[in-house]
């Protein structure tokens, strides 16, 4: 007889008397007589608790082919994702796999977002035993994971308090809102306060009007014409016209991130972050490091700006916070806090039980030195291997990044090598121009894993030439 498997929070007895109760078997579901919390059964069934070191068993879905599952969404998805031709259904670790059993190395962690890997046990843990407590209450109401999350981000970091939200768009739409409302306050005799704002060459802040408004890619933009007026577009790193503008006296906060992800790899100098800090702090302008990819350990340390030893006055995170759970946070000093009233924003979902719970989880792993300082050593073992093997093909222009975000230069497109890459079993991304392959991968990852992904990239690099 075949077995059927359960995972179970409640007890288990036998019936009484010894005699099986029935189950019934239709349409593929399955009932059986319950009393109360206790779940009576016949001996003819399994009942086996998760194994969390195997990998995640399909869902319902996955038990579909590939192909099917690519035809299904093609009819019922808007078609707003060039997906790349893989399904995936299970993962663990830094390996994923699709339907049929394919297994790949996995260097895009969900674009910077599972730092623990696929089923790390403490996530699972922490997102299981809260979801059988309580998951959602609304904002209407207190709930102590929230309260915990907000005393762990703001006890290691510039911060005094946290505004909770969805996602990385969603905290830089509170930037926006929040920088308005400073200003606001902060000159209430003039009829028309600071409004605008300066965002720099090859930014991404996010997808909603206004965060896409501070996003550079016109591409990105034209087709939702008119966003939100008033941002300008500096050079990534032109000290001299960020000076000259923020000087004007008009801009209410300047966007910035200090390492760019979507934009190239592109890393800051301490001289720029620190100019716009000096002359922000001249005119009353607020400054905003957007880390919602390069922050919470990324870089090797927890914040990316840590590095430059230059601070803001509103961080936005998201990605990583909550390790594959949807959550967005602005991190606010208490000069910014003061001007916010009740009402003032807001969010239904934002700071619900469960996904805080899951983002405990992973500040207190990621927060411990020793984590921190074997993201570093990684990433230089990473970034020095990249450089010995790769370096000297002809259409590598740079390899560039910190920590485990590493960004390889091509002087053409990277799509082939990407694909030529995921034929062989290594998942990885593009980023800037399409001209860059962005190596992201869960900040568990292995120095083995690492060495076999640079493994991989060299024996898919031909592709170059043969695309070209």
């Amino acid at each position: 007889m075949s077995q059927i498997h359960m995972f179970l929070n409640t007890s288990i007895s036998p019936a009484a008397g010894g005699i099986c109760l029935p189950i019934n078997l239709e349409n593929r579901r399955f009932s059986v007589p319950t009393n109360g919390r206790r779940l009576i059964t016949c001996s003819t069934i399994d009942v086996r608790a998760p194994d969390l070191t195997a990998p995640a068993p399909a869902t319902s879905a996955g038990k579909l082919g590939s192909k099917e599952v690519m035809a299904a969404e093609a009819k019922v998805l808007v078609g707003t994702y060039a997906r790349a031709p893989v399904v995936i259904s299970s993962g663990k670790g830094c390996k994923v796999y699709d339907p049929e059993g394919r297994e790949y190395l996995d260097m895009t962690s969900g674009i910077a977002v599972n730092v623990l890997g696929h089923g790390d046990p403490d996530w699972v843990r922490a997102v299981t035993d809260q979801a059988n407590v309580l998951t959602h209450v609304s904002n209407v109401f207190y709930s102590i994971p929230q309260v915990e999350l907000a005393k762990r981000l703001t006890a290691c970091s510039f911060a005094d308090r946290v505004f909770f939200s969805n996602s990385g768009t969603e905290a830089n739409e509170a930037a926006i809102k929040f920088a308005r409302k400073f200003q606001r306050f902060s000159h209430p005799d003039l009829k028309q306060p600071p409004t605008n704002f300066i965002a720099f060459s090859n930014s991404f802040h996010g997808r909603t009007m206004g965060a896409l408004a501070l996003t550079s890619k016109e591409n990105y933009r034209t087709p939702f014409e008119p966003v939100m007026p008033g941002v300008t577009f500096l050079e990534y790193g032109n000290i001299q016209a960020a000076e000259e503008l923020i000087h004007s006296g008009k801009i209410a906060a300047v966007f910035v991130e200090p390492i760019q992800g979507e934009g190239g790899i592109y890393s800051a100098t301490r001289e720029f972050l620190q100019t716009l800090r000096s002359a922000c702090d001249d005119v009353g302008t607020l400054l905003v490091f957007d880390e919602v990819q390069c922050g919470l350990g990324r870089t090797g340390y927890l914040w990316a700006h840590e590095a430059y030893g230059v601070f803001p006055d509103i961080m936005t995170l998201a990605k990583p916070l909550a390790g594959g759970l949807p959550i967005g946070a602005a991190l606010v000093t208490e000069r910014v806090a003061a001007t916010i009233n009740y009402g003032d924003h807001g969010s239904t979902f934002a700071g619900a039980p469960l996904v805080c719970n899951a983002a405990i989880a992973i500040m207190d792993k990621i927060s411990k030195p020793a984590f921190l300082e074997s993201v570093s050593m990684k990433g230089r073992h990473f970034k020095e291997t990249l450089m010995q093997k790769l370096g000297g093909n002809p259409h590598v222009r740079e390899i560039r990044g910190v920590g485990l975000i590493i960004g390889v230069e091509l002087d053409v497109a990277a799509s082939p090598l990407v694909d030529a890459c995921r034929r062989s079993g290594l998942l990885i991304l593009t980023a800037g121009k399409g001209n860059v392959v962005r190596l992201v991968p869960p900040l568990v990852v292995s120095e083995q894993e690492l060495d076999r992904a640079v493994e991989i990239l060299l024996e898919c690099l031909p592709v170059l030439d043969e695309s070209n």
